[in-house]
């Protein structure tokens, strides 16, 4: 085979399609991951935190042309005179229908193989994958490597119910949606948290999203870069009336109330445990907890004329700050996919 994803969740799928959509066969490409459906991690986390709307706009979908966009698919005059002002955001319902037409129409499913990977390493003309291979060009994107827990506390984004009495530990997008929620429930809430969220549409300010913003971000030294990264990690959820949720703030939970923890993921490369052997296996270079990457989500040590490792997901936002969402995904794809099929 030609080239090989590591991982199996929404990025992986676009990479796929992406691939597909180039003209790479099924049998070119091999998928190893822990789930053949790739929506399933994310379906449940959504599910556990009631999410009705995505956060991204009608380009945050998964097949690799950018037209038609969900604002198209969903075919209402308000979802396209709100995707005309980047108004628009999806229906969690409408985007699970797109991915798994997405899923069927690729052939997904042919190549995929029920894996967890442990060693990815370079050789001649390419890398193998648990020792097998070798594939030219590999993509990684195994996603978020865990949920950041509190003792005694269930997490936003595992199944749960709502207590008459309830703390959220937390202030980002999923804290803002179980005040909302547990509020709706009847409960009483407090708000756990270390510092004031900011009110941002999307997960980085939108000039991220760009060219332009992209080249200056590319242009950091490599501690400009860290500092810009984790400030761009700070919680955030959007501005607007649908959000303006006043909840008291306590400096801890009081007693009697059931806690909460929407304190999202363990972050960085030593929290992966294949990046973290790639990087220990072959001396890669990194910058706090970020993998260093060239503009095109390749690493640069490893990647030349005839082979490629890219990285996609969180884990590249050296390359695309805002890699952890479906437009980051995206971005890693394309240029995977032109690189796979130069070579061809």
């Amino acid at each position: 085979m030609r080239c090989a994803i590591v991982g199996s969740g929404l990025a992986a799928l676009a990479t796929y399609a992406t691939l597909r959509h180039a003209g790479v066969l099924s049998e070119e490409i091999a998928v190893f991951g822990t789930h053949a459906d790739p929506t399933s991690v994310w379906r449940e986390r959504a599910a556990s935190i009631r999410q009705r709307r995505m956060r991204s706009e009608s380009d945050g979908h998964l097949a690799a042309a950018g037209f038609p966009g969900l604002a198209v698919r969903e075919g209402t005059l308000s979802a396209l005179s709100r995707s005309v002002a980047n108004r628009y955001h999806p229906a969690v319902e409408l985007f699970l229908a797109h991915a798994n037409e997405v899923r069927d129409r690729t052939g997904w499913d042919e190549s995929f193989a029920e894996r967890r990977v442990a060693r990815i390493r370079a050789g001649k003309g390419g890398f193998t994958v648990d020792g097998e291979g070798t594939f030219a060009h590999v993509l990684v994107a195994t996603g978020h490597p865990g949920l950041v827990h509190v003792p005694g506390a269930v997490h936003a984004y595992e199944p749960h119910e709502y207590a008459p009495k309830v703390a959220i530990v937390g202030a980002g997008m999923a804290a803002a949606t179980e005040w909302r929620n547990a509020l709706a429930a009847g409960s009483e809430v407090v708000s756990i948290r270390r510092r004031e969220p900011l009110r941002r549409s999307l997960n980085v300010p939108r000039a991220y999203f760009s060219k332009r913003g992209l080249a200056g971000f590319h242009h950091l030294a490599p501690t400009a870069r860290v500092a810009v990264l984790h400030d761009l990690g700070r919680p955030s959820y959007p501005p607007g009336r649908d959000w303006d949720v006043e909840v008291p703030v306590a400096d801890a939970p009081p007693p009697g109330f059931q806690v909460i923890a929407a304190t999202g993921f363990r972050k960085g490369w030593r929290e992966d445990p294949v990046l973290a052997d790639l990087v220990a296996a072959h001396d890669l270079e990194t910058h706090d907890r970020f993998l260093a990457l060239a503009p095109d989500s390749t690493v640069p040590a490893l990647t030349n004329d005839g082979r490629t490792l890219s990285i996609a997901g969180v884990a590249g936002q050296w390359a695309f700050p805002a890699a952890d969402t479906i437009a980051g995904a995206k971005y890693a794809a394309r240029a995977f996919t032109r690189r796979v099929c130069r070579t061809r």
